[in-house]
């Protein structure tokens, strides 16, 4: 994993979670608490609310992510920036101030005027933004989203068959979509990646962001930071039924487990509590790297054949084998002993490994060694829990 050097802050494994507060400067914001349109009112929200309770990054935007809402021109943007350049001269707190923008030209006004980092949330539509990056050295995160400068974050909505095939296309679930859109126009040496959680557009749908989370490990396969923005967002209240004002503690429990799973930069709105937060899952990650003498070894966190897909596709490996690489263990109980006979010799002639208990059987192995158990057992009722169990997990 790379680490990304944000203006003299270290972002990556071998470092804490870095917590990313927000600003923003356009009225239209639907976050009211994080809206200010006077420098000396956004500077004090920024030292007191901000630095002042953990951030490590201060994210600032010129206008409002709502779709609903016509877009700004880079213009626009260019006009509202100088509130927020004059913000960032009045803070007195110590931070890594990020400008939220799809223009290379904001962008580089913003370098330009004091700013540390670029946001972009629309994955480098503009073709000069990594260039703009590159020439300043500064870091970038870099959302998901398609090739187009006036739709931030609405990956399904790319031609995807256009873009790469008719075949791939039809294939590709919305990670996959996600994941190649963060490909377009490539990465910097400073690109942080992000996946592009909440409702960008119309189409996206809770089920999109449940899969992204279930599966942000493969996000790594970048050997990039992962940043996530899923505080307080749609798919995690609606597991527990919160509204937004309510959705605090389900954000929290998110983003521990989000760290765990390889996330580096946590934006929020809620800075202390979600200090704390990244702090648990912190204290619970463990990946083993080691370094010496131009040599690198990283354990990699992967628990699915597609999550070591993406570290093969890095290396320019083939990825036919990507299931050979990870193993998953079930524990059967109940079974007559004729039956859990029967079971481990099925178990062991498809190339499992599995031991038989008075309480039960144990069995595990590669997922296509498994798919071969669950097809031969299926169709005898003794083996239906296990064969669902198999089949979705």
């Amino acid at each position: 994993m790379q680490t990304v050097d944000a203006a003299g802050l270290p972002i990556g494994d071998d470092h804490p979670p870095r917590i990313m507060g927000v600003l923003n400067v356009s009225k239209e914001s639907p976050y009211s608490p994080s809206v200010y349109d006077d420098p000396a009112e956004a500077a004090e929200y920024v030292d007191t609310e901000l630095v002042g309770e953990g951030a490590d990054i201060v994210d600032i935007g010129l206008e409002s992510a709502n779709k609903r809402l016509d877009v700004l021109s880079a213009e626009d943007e260019l006009d509202r920036l100088d509130v927020a350049i004059e913000t960032i001269e009045s803070v007195s707190g110590d931070a890594v101030f990020s400008i939220e923008t799809r223009y290379a030209e904001v962008a580089e006004a913003a370098i330009e005027g004091g700013f540390d980092m670029v946001n972009d949330i629309c994955g480098f539509a503009d073709p000069a933004m990594p260039e703009v990056c590159r020439e300043y050295d500064v870091a970038v995160a870099k959302m998901a989203s398609p090739p187009d400068l006036e739709r931030p974050g609405a990956v399904e909505e790319t031609d995807w068959a256009a873009r790469n095939s008719p075949e791939w296309a039809q294939a590709a679930d919305y990670v996959d979509q996600v994941y190649e859109a963060l490909k377009q126009n490539g990465l910097t040496e400073k690109t942080i990646v992000d996946p592009a959680f909440g409702g960008w557009s119309e189409a996206k749908t809770i089920a999109d962001d449940h899969a992204t989370f279930e599966r942000l490990r493969e996000f790594r396969g970048f050997g990039r930071p992962i940043l996530v923005s899923i505080n307080r967002k749609n798919f995690l209240k609606t597991i527990a039924d919160r509204s937004t004002e309510d959705a605090l503690p389900v954000s929290l429990a998110a983003t521990a487990m989000a760290v765990e799973r390889g996330a580096h930069v946590v934006r929020t709105h809620d800075v202390r509590e979600t200090v704390d937060a990244a702090k648990i899952g912190a204290a619970f990650t463990e990946r083993a790297y080691v370094a010496d003498d131009g040599v690198s070894v990283t354990e990699l966190d992967v628990r699915r054949g597609s999550e070591v897909a993406r570290h093969l596709e890095t290396i320019g490996a083939p990825t036919d084998g990507s299931g050979a690489y990870v193993s998953r263990v079930f524990e059967v109980a109940g079974l007559t002993p004729e039956v859990a006979s029967e079971l481990t010799a099925v178990a062991e002639s498809v190339g499992l490994t599995v031991s038989t208990g008075d309480g039960g059987v144990l069995l595990g192995g590669r997922p296509d060694a498994l798919g071969a158990a669950a097809d031969e057992l299926a169709g005898t009722p003794a083996y239906e829990p296990l064969v669902e169990a198999i089949r979705s997990s």
